[in-house]
């Protein structure tokens, strides 16, 4: 009971709360009274008892809390509250037996009297105080818990922005170096069609630059514009095969989640392929999920080669992002075959940001 009277941090927790426990406390003292109720006037006592220490309740609840307010240390407050609620138990008493003495109960009035049986009341009073305390550091643990989860979850936004941001200059870079190497080839009307799709990129990226989720469908209209920037570079050396299940275009998912796996796929697997390559995608729900599949043709690449490990920094952001976002619930696999071919494969939670309706497979050449 000392340590439920320590004083604590000020909460929000509404006084009428705190109240409220002072009924079980009300409801002790009911019970105990019942072998009483028979003898004359123990009913009206026991009454009179009930009421003064629902009375006594509202200042002695008040006084604590301005206590823990003000940060008074635990000692102190201990030795205030047990003044505060044994004058209220004396002053009952003090009228009781007036009361008493009224209906000639006792023979007469006596001040030493006053000072014996105060445990009922007194105790009583001290109770509420111990489960008030209680009820407030309960609040208290509760409210620094939302505190922690909050903070856990700004910093995951934090963490995935910072991610999210990282692939802006990623593929701006790639594709800004795709543009110069066009231009020294002295293919001039093919840069400025891929510096026109550039724009059309950038916008569609920035319109959405603080989103944390976008649907399946935004998503695929940016890749799009990606997909538009390659052909121009690549022309008929770059096939693409996307293939959309049924009500999953209203599917969440990461923004810029499909473009870096895209990137990768053309840059490591069809652009090195003097005859170009496939790239095949693949979205669908499968067992309350959202599976994306991606697989691109591709050359031998060697062991260890430090040029290509170095522009497979889409890869590990998309990692980064999931995990962040779906902390264990989500897979990413990915298989490299020994010519060269890679499959990535990622399963999603599938959320959908409307009821979608129902729509044909959707595919593209």
């Amino acid at each position: 009971m000392t340590h439920a009277l320590l004083p604590r941090p000020p909460v929000g927790l509404p006084l009428r709360v705190s109240l409220l426990a002072a009924l079980p406390v009300m409801l002790c003292m009911a019970v105990m009274a019942l072998p009483e109720l028979g003898q004359a006037h123990a009913g009206a006592f026991r009454a009179f008892y009930a009421v003064c220490y629902l009375f006594w309740v509202v200042p002695i609840a008040l006084l604590q809390r301005a206590m823990w307010r003000r940060g008074v240390p635990g000692l102190l407050t201990i030795v205030v509250l047990l003044l505060a609620t044994y004058v209220p138990s004396v002053i009952n008493n003090a009228v009781a037996q007036a009361a008493a003495v009224h209906w000639r109960l006792v023979p007469g009035y006596s001040f030493a009297r006053i000072f014996a049986g105060l445990d009922g009341c007194w105790l009583a009073l001290i109770v509420y105080c111990a489960i008030h305390a209680l009820l407030h550091q309960y609040d208290a643990l509760q409210r620094a818990h939302r505190r922690e989860t909050e903070a856990k979850a700004l910093a995951r936004e934090a963490e995935l922005r910072a991610l999210q941001y990282q692939m802006h200059p990623h593929f701006l870079f790639n594709t800004l170096n795709s543009i110069s190497s066009m231009v020294v080839d002295g293919r001039g009307s093919g840069a400025t069609r891929m510096i026109a799709r550039l724009g059309d990129l950038l916008r569609a990226t920035l319109e959405r630059s603080d989103a944390r989720e976008v649907t399946l469908a935004e998503e695929l209209s940016l890749t799009d514009h990606y997909l538009d920037i390659e052909k121009v570079r690549l022309g008929r050396r770059l096939h693409v095969d996307i293939r959309v299940g049924a009500g999953v275009l209203q599917a969440w998912v990461p923004p810029l989640l499909l473009q870096p796996l895209v990137e990768n796929a053309i840059r490591h697997g069809i652009a090195p392929r003097a005859a170009g390559g496939t790239v095949r995608l693949r979205i669908e729900s499968e067992g309350g999920g959202l599976v994306i599949e991606l697989h691109n043709d591709g050359v031998a690449d060697p062991v260890g080669d430090p040029s290509q490990r170095s522009t497979r920094i889409g890869l590990t952001n998309v990692r980064q992002r999931l995990e962040a976002l779906y902390p264990g619930n989500h897979t990413v696999d990915v298989a490299v075959e020994a010519d060269g071919s890679c499959r990535v494969r990622l399963a999603l939670p599938l959320r959908l940001a409307a009821a979608a309706k129902h729509s044909p497979q959707v595919a593209s050449p």
